[in-house]
Order: C-alpha cells, then sequence, then structure tokens
C-alpha cells in the first residue's frame, strides 16, 4: 500500500522507492541508537518544564513593555534548566540565529578586544557581523574589534596547537561553530568541544568560550554548555523550537554573559527587564517539548539521505555511520542543474508551496546566488524539511530537517525522482 500511494500520488519510480527502502534496512542499528537521544532528551525537558511548574497562567499575554511576564521569565527558566546553565534569554524578537549569535558577539566584546574563531570561518551570514564583507555597518570591526581563524585540522578535529599560538592579550572570546553550515566537514561533536573549552579554560581563563550551537540542539544528549561552554545561542525555528515557534532566537550561559547580551538585545539599564513576548510562550514551550521527537525524525531523514546517496557514489558528508552533531546532510552533486533539481523534488514534497519551483536568487547575507527549497509552515524553518546550496562550485547542497520522519524519507524519494527525470542522476538503480 505505501508503495501504491508513492508510485500513484507523487510520480515515483518502484526501482526508486524499492532502493530507499533497501538503504533504510540497513540502518537498524542507528536509528536504535538515534531513538536512545530522542528517549533521554524528551525525560530531560519534561523535568525541565515541571520543576519551573509550568502552567496555563503562562501562556497568556503582556502588552506594552512586557513587564513581569511570568510566561517569558518562565520560559528563559526552562531554557537555563535544559542547557545547564545559570541564565538565558528565549526571545520572539531574536528574529533569527544570527541576530542571537550577534548580540552575543556585540553585547560581549568592547574596543580593542579579540575574537578569534577556532573552527575555520564563521557562517556565511556573520560575516558582515564580524566586518570580513561589507563593512561600514556597525560590525566589529567598525568597533575596532579584532578578529582572528583557526582552520581544523584535516581530520576535523580543533586544532588546540595552533589555537595557543594565536592567543594573545587582546584576545577576549573564542568561538566554534558546532554544524556543518556551508562547509564540507563534520560537525563538531559535543566531546570535540569540550576538549576545546578545556584546553582554553586551563591555558586562558579570562577567555569566553562561546558556541554557535545552530543545528545542533538535541543531537546529543550533552549541550555545549553541559561541557564548558560559557555562553552559545541559536534560533527557535531550528531545532529547540520543534516546528511550533513562529520566530525567536535564544543565548544561555553564565548570568554575568547574558546580561551582557541582553544589554545589547534592548539598551543599557532595560536589558531583559522588557520585551513583549506578543503571546507567543505556549508555542515556545510546547516546541521544545516536541524538539526530541522532531529532531529526532530530522537525523533519522539525514542518515537515511546519506546513506542512500553515498551507495549511489556520491561523495557525502556526513556519512550514515557517523557520530552526528547537527541535523545537516551535505552531499556534493558536482553541477548547478543537478543542485536545482535535488532542491525542485524537495520542494515538491513540502505540506506548503509543493507547486512552487525554486530558483537561485540574491538571498540577503549570503555571497552567492542561494537555492533554497522551504515549503514550510514557519517561513524558513529550517527543522521543517529544507534543502539549500549557495551556487558555487563544487555545487554542494545541504539537507536537513523534517518534522516527522516519513516526509524527510518523502523528501528524499522525490529529490531522487527529479534528478533521475531529468537524466541526473549518478550511478545505477
Amino acid at each position: 500500500m505505501i508503495k501504491e500511494i508513492l508510485a500513484k500520488q507523487y510520480d515515483i519510480e518502484d526501482k526508486l522507492i524499492d532502493f530507499v527502502y533497501e538503504c533504510e534496512s540497513k540502518l537498524n542499528l542507528k536509528f536504535q541508537e538515534l531513538e536512545k537521544i530522542k528517549e533521554y532528551n524528551q525525560y530531560k525537558v519534561l523535568s525541565a518544564l515541571q520543576k519551573n511548574r509550568i502552567s496555563d497562567m503562562h501562556f497568556g499575554w503582556r502588552t506594552g513593555y512586557g513587564y513581569d511576564d511570568p510566561g517569558r521569565d518562565a520560559a528563559e527558566k526552562v531554557y537555563s534548566d535544559i542547557f545547564n546553565t545559570e541564565s538565558a534569554l528565549v526571545r520572539p524578537t531574536i528574529v533569527n540565529g544570527t541576530h542571537a549569535l550577534g548580540i552575543t558577539l556585540m553585547g560581549i566584546l568592547r574596543p580593542g578586544d579579540e575574537v578569534v574563531y577556532c573552527s575555520n570561518g564563521p557562517y556565511d551570514t556573520l560575516e558582515e557581523v564580524i566586518g570580513l564583507r561589507n563593512t561600514g555597518k556597525g560590525s566589529l570591526i567598525d568597533y575596532g574589534i579584532s578578529y582572528k581563524e583557526v582552520r581544523l585540522k584535516s581530520d576535523g578535529s580543533i586544532d588546540l596547537n595552533e589555537i595557543r599560538k594565536v592567543l594573545t592579550y587582546k584576545t577576549k572570546m573564542v568561538c566554534v561553530q558546532r554544524s556543518t553550515g556551508y562547509s564540507w566537514r563534520k560537525a563538531l561533536t559535543v566531546e570535540q568541544i569540550r576538549k576545546w573549552a578545556d584546553f582554553i579554560h586551563e591555558n586562558r581563563p579570562d577567555i569566553i568560550c562561546m558556541v554557535d550551537n545552530c543545528y545542533g540542539e538535541f543531537t546529543d544528549i550533552l549541550e555545549p554548555t553541559d561541557v564548558g561552554a560559557d555562553i552559545m545561542a541559536g534560533s527557535l525555528i531550528k531545532n529547540p523550537g520543534g516546528g511550533l515557534a513562529l520566530s525567536g532566537g535564544y543565548v544561555c550561559g553564565k548570568k554575568e554573559l547574558i546580561d551582557l547580551v541582553s544589554y545589547r538585545m534592548t539598551c543599557p539599564g532595560i536589558g531583559a527587564e522588557c520585551g513583549l513576548t506578543f503571546g507567543q510562550t505556549r508555542a515556545t514551550l510546547q516546541g521544545i517539548f516536541l524538539a526530541p521527537s522532531v529532531v529526532n525524525g530530522a537525523l533519522k531523514s539525514a542518515v537515511l539521505c546519506g546513506k542512500v546517496f553515498g551507495e549511489l557514489g556520491y561523495a557525502v558528508c556526513q556519512k550514515s555511520d557517523d557520530r552526528r552533531s547537527d541535523i545537516i546532510q551535505a552531499i556534493e552533486l558536482g553541477n548547478e542543474d543537478s543542485v536545482i533539481a535535488f532542491c525542485q523534488g524537495i520542494q515538491a514534497a513540502a505540506p506548503v508551496d509543493s507547486f512552487v519551483s525554486p530558483e537561485p536568487w540574491d538571498m540577503p547575507g549570503y555571497d552567492d546566488k542561494v537555492v533554497m527549497a522551504a515549503g514550510s509552515f514557519i517561513q524558513g524553518s529550517s527543522i521543517e524539511l529544507s534543502a539549500d546550496a549557495p551556487m558555487r562550485k563544487p555545487f554542494i547542497v545541504y539537507f536537513q530537517g523534517g518534522l516527522t520522519y516519513e516526509h524527510g524519507k518523502l523528501g528524499i524519494l522525490l529529490a531522487l525522482s527529479k534528478l533521475a527525470k531529468k537524466g541526473l542522476l549518478k550511478g545505477e538503480i
């Protein structure tokens, strides 16, 4: 019956369906491992909600300044408990992950300070925040904050010896990006982040360790702040929003650092005391309650995607048996037409705008044109099934998300089908 609906409703060839299900059958042990992570994280989240005595009164509206908003305060305490930190900001007015990271950098760093990225360069949209391109808009470099970066070693690990060489008396913060982003590497594991944070704190206890945690939440039983990160930030329309948060971002960490970030988020003297949540506390808390299961579906979809395209001879990162630390699956497709066809297949699987045909465009914050399949209930939500790629060689597409595993699997089937119908599919099925 499943094959019948896939063939009839989606016009997918039987041999493609059989191939994907054959790949899936080889992933039982990996899926069992991911189910254990999901179960652990579900209990952790539930415990935080119960500890903070969440009730219906937390879902009410406030107006104006948002003074004494019990729902906002409770949500931030829940996040602090889940991520094992002293304090947190969880706000719908943080517009995305880049904004969350931006206010973290700008709230803590001061003129004359130095920041060092230790996992290659930052994510594309942070380049303007730092001032690596399009300067003159109030970037870190515009304000006299210097920047360095340390490349990862050839095996994808953090180069601690090189970090030691570049640190100076001006270095105030070191950063890592946990996820793949638009690069060809494995996501940094929590254990790698632990070793990095321990190294920094042992050698330079005055330096702050900051983690870009986008796409990484709930992919392991521990988070960066469990293993020594002083502060981390991410987006609510990625993993922790569970597909329900309408917008927003979070920052979790030491209280003295969160206070500084809050002054950049609003202004000095106001900080976290004000800020309307626009009635979004219910969606924020229900979203994080569902997040462990939603992330599990996205992880399983990424593993299956890596298995399917790896079996066909494509270069993939990560491989299906790798230890996952984000929800992103990168596939090197080799040419522009294949990238566009893949994204059109993902779009065709969407519950929203499935009839739209993605094409490359000049997306704000990116240096290259980007093609993006994102037929989501919440605009730009990358915990929902999506695929995107900067239009540059070697033409790597990044597949992520899926509120349910079955939806992710359908996206893979339709991406394969689109490539096959256009004569672009590599390998034989």
